[in-house]
């Protein structure tokens, strides 16, 4: 396939590419000159769609870009970065396969388990229809109506509600090993909040397996079979890498750190990938404790 990729200098694009060595690429980037440091000579990089009359000559698109959502307190401007970064492109592209006369026959953008907002203990699938007022549902809700958009009977739609992605080469976890590593790890507020996770390998796997299922369509929970909570996952790491585990971060230093953007530490959201395990996708690392000890043996 010839595959238009946003997103492919993050955690997941580069990981994606080198797993589709075997298909041409094409990735839309900010800067040529940073990307071309880290993409394989094989991938051909655009920083603009104005050159591009419609999207013809692509087989799939897969949308993975956006403006970290957690990195910075959500001020008003903060909030529009984010929303225009996934919004405003996903527009755009939306638009370039409706431009098509031969459009691709598969559109994969992303989303997140935001989506479902704070649902305590609840067991979350992709049946659930979720109305909160929440920013983090907003923008993952907003994102997938637009994306929904390209749908017809030539293109179809595939969204990753995208759990908190473990891997050792970027990303959340990268974050915390430090301090879990001088045993100043632990969980945070009361740690009873579910924790979706996925290991960057079934990540990769799951987005490959959705773009060679051509029947299937439709909202996708990239998160691992069996989601722990902050508690279980903050003493399974601790353990993994033989530290003491007897500290926490209390829920009000989190929103004095973080503000608004502190609610993606302590909501809760007991996300399952129904949908994938039923088209057929078999997880690599379903459980917590062995897919932790294959990323740091790594």
């Amino acid at each position: 396939m010839h595959i238009l990729l946003t997103g492919g200098t993050g955690l997941i694009g580069r990981q994606l590419i080198a797993r589709l060595e075997n298909h041409k690429i094409t990735v839309l980037t900010r800067s040529i000159v940073n990307a071309r440091k880290v993409m394989p000579e094989s991938v051909s990089l655009i920083d603009s769609l104005d050159g591009v009359k419609n999207f013809d000559e692509f087989d799939a698109v897969i949308n993975l870009a956006g403006e970290p959502i957690v990195d910075k307190r959500w001020s008003e401007h903060q909030k529009g970065v984010i929303s225009t970064s996934r919004w405003g492109l996903t527009e755009k592209l939306v638009e370039m396969i409706h431009a098509s006369s031969n459009p691709p026959h598969t559109f994969i953008s992303g989303s997140a388990v935001g989506y479902y907002s704070d649902q305590k203990d609840k067991i979350l699938d992709e049946t659930l229809v979720v109305e909160k007022d929440d920013f983090a549902h907003q923008i993952c809700a907003n994102w997938e109506k637009i994306a929904q958009k390209a749908s017809s009977e030539h293109t179809r739609v595939c969204l990753l509600r995208t759990g908190i992605v473990l891997s050792t080469q970027g990303g959340a976890m990268t974050k915390m090993l430090l301090p879990y590593r001088f045993g100043l790890g632990g969980p945070i507020g009361d740690g009873e909040q579910y924790f979706p996770w996925i290991h960057i390998e079934d990540m990769v796997e799951g987005i490959v397996y959705l773009l060679e299922q051509q029947s299937l369509s439709g909202p996708f929970n990239l998160s691992a079979p069996n989601p722990v909570t902050n508690k279980e996952f903050s003493r399974t790491l601790a353990a993994t890498l033989r530290r003491p585990h007897f500290l926490f971060t209390p829920a009000f230093a989190i929103k004095i750190l973080l503000g608004e953007a502190g609610q993606l530490l302590l909501d809760s959201q007991r996300a399952v990938p129904k949908a994938l395990i039923e088209a057929g996708y078999q997880f690599k690392h379903p459980e917590l404790a062995p897919a932790l000890s294959h990323l740091l043996r790594s």
